[in-house]
């Protein structure tokens, strides 16, 4: 287990740098996403459903807890889903034929 404060500090710098202060990134795309974008995401979803955008001592454990567990379950889907193609910029997006 990380030193209390390390792993939300770290996070919230990466949030920070990556410039996602209001909406969490897709981190479905072809490129894939780095383990840093994975935990900003998880420390902003918890952050958003805790109310809390950084929480008293006697809360740390419980939220680092969270954005542990959110990060893993990202990771975990982000493993099983297929990776998205990149579109031809060239192919229409919508292919069907009008008759």
């Amino acid at each position: 287990m990380r030193a209390p404060g390390t792993a939300v500090n770290a996070a919230a710098q990466v949030y920070y740098a990556c410039d996602m202060c209001r909406s969490i990134k897709t981190l479905r795309r072809p490129e894939g996403a780095t383990d840093e974008e994975i935990r900003a995401a998880a420390l902003q979803f918890v952050r958003k459903v805790s109310g809390y955008r950084q929480p008293a001592a006697r809360n740390q454990e419980a939220f680092e807890a969270a954005v542990d567990e959110v990060e893993r379950a990202s990771k975990r889907l982000l493993r099983k889903l297929p990776v998205p193609r990149l579109r031809n910029l060239e192919e229409p997006a919508n292919t069907s034929s009008s008759g």
